[in-house]
């Protein structure tokens, strides 16, 4: 068995219920729901795994070892994946922070990588700090023929589908109009040379084809969890 990574956004946390910009670690705590959407997620998990990571987001932590309680695994914290550093936006949960955030996220997607929300990171500093983390997943563990099943890394929404669309290939336009729910998922298979291949976006197979009219900003703006 070939193992992959399943990069599952955390359970609800109090941030998300108050629709807050919280990015900054540690972060807000898991609501009950959210724990309980943890211990869901993995009865439902369709194939074996023999790893659970997390980010160092309180949320990220608490999800996993909600995930690995079930699993009967123990749990591992790994710096750089951690959500998508808002800066001044930080905390706030009223529509023009949203707008902002919004906007900035969609034209990362788009190829301005180098843009910065303010007073935070740009999409080069999200992707800098977390791709080499799924590169040290990858060679440590799925690369080793003595290693057998899935990794199970507890991250966010935001900072997994930027990382996702540029790993995968998968068009910038799905990726901004597909949002990751609370424990929904992006699982990664890797493949020739290096590369990866996205095998499930949230409840969608391949192929993702490309939208052709998405409005990531209004989306968010109508949406309770505009973080996902």
């Amino acid at each position: 068995m070939t193992g992959r990574l399943v990069l599952v956004r955390h359970g609800q946390s109090y941030g998300n219920v108050e629709r807050r910009l919280d990015t900054r670690p540690p972060g807000a705590e898991l609501t009950d729901l959210g724990r309980d959407q943890a211990r869901s997620f993995a009865r439902g998990l369709s194939r074996p795994a023999a790893m659970v990571v997390h980010s160092v987001a309180r949320r990220a932590e608490q999800t996993a070892a909600e995930i690995a309680g079930e699993l009967r695994l123990d749990t591992h914290h790994f710096e750089g994946i951690h959500e998508v550093q808002v800066g001044e936006l930080e905390n706030r949960n009223d529509d023009a922070a949203i707008e902002q955030f919004e906007a900035t996220y969609q034209r990362w997607h788009e190829g301005e990588l180098g843009l910065a929300m303010p007073g935070g990171e740009t999409g080069e500093q999200v992707l800098d700090r977390y791709l080499p983390v799924l590169t040290q997943l990858r060679l440590r563990y799925l690369d080793d023929h003595e290693f057998h099943g899935d990794i199970v890394v507890v991250s966010h929404g935001a900072a997994i589908r930027l990382a996702a669309a540029v790993l995968a290939g998968v068009d910038s336009s799905f990726a901004l109009d597909h949002h990751l729910a609370n424990t929904e998922s992006v699982v990664l298979a890797p493949i020739t040379d290096g590369r990866w291949s996205c095998v499930q976006w949230g409840a969608l197979t391949p192929p993702f084809y490309p939208e052709p009219d998405v409005h990531p900003v209004e989306d968010a703006l109508q949406s309770a969890d505009p973080m996902g």
